[in-house]
């Protein structure tokens, strides 16, 4: 289903798209299970008619999707410090601090268990960002890793820790994980905190 075809920024349709993502974000906060994630349950918490609700996005599995993507568009700023080992232990600490959130964990839990497109829509975003940070260490002459390299090397392991990992866990402190993996997928060459100094 196409959610934005035929709506109207700003009116009904965006309320009602605001209604139903706040619903799902909530319930989803509140621990209900995804068996449990009706579109019949979402629709009577947002207040609107569940014929509603399927016509504009006609599964569970893709309205997590659509409210993954918009929770995960835009959320992180991609950094601009000259530097490409800086960019990364930047952008993927603000990562790691957005996915320290219980609502941002709740929601990704969610979308992977509703399918592979509602799962995708919580990295697609990230893949952008690191392609921007990529290719503007490229315009300033410097040598980069594939994409790929950076999502197996740099996102993939902040999402294994939020998602599988005890928050209680006695492992190093975020900042110092994040400049371990950095230092790692660029050869070694771990960055001082004095890079990260706006």
């Amino acid at each position: 289903m196409n959610e934005a075809s035929g709506s109207r920024p700003g009116g009904r349709s965006a309320r009602v798209r605001a209604s139903v993502h706040r619903a799902v974000e909530d319930l989803v906060a509140e621990g209900v299970r995804i068996e449990d994630l009706t579109i019949p349950v979402i629709a009577a918490r947002a207040g609107v008619h569940a014929t509603t609700v399927y016509r504009r996005w006609g599964s569970v599995a893709e309205l997590l999707a659509s409210v993954a993507e918009h929770r995960f568009t835009g959320d992180v700023v991609v950094p601009d410090t000259g530097s490409l080992g800086a960019d990364l232990e930047r952008w993927a600490t603000d990562v790691a601090r957005d996915l320290a959130d219980p609502d941002t964990l709740a929601l990704m839990r969610a979308s992977i268990g509703a399918g592979e497109t509602a799962s995708c829509a919580c990295t697609a975003d990230r893949r952008t960002q690191i392609a921007a940070v990529l290719e503007r260490e490229t315009a300033r002459g410097g040598d980069v890793p594939a994409v790929d390299a950076v999502v197996d090397g740099l996102l993939a392991p902040l999402y294994y820790s939020a998602l599988f990992v005890p928050a209680h866990d006695d492992g190093p402190a975020p900042g110092d994980r994040v400049r371990a993996l950095v230092g790692k997928l660029l050869g070694g060459d771990v960055l001082s905190a004095q890079a990260l100094t706006p």
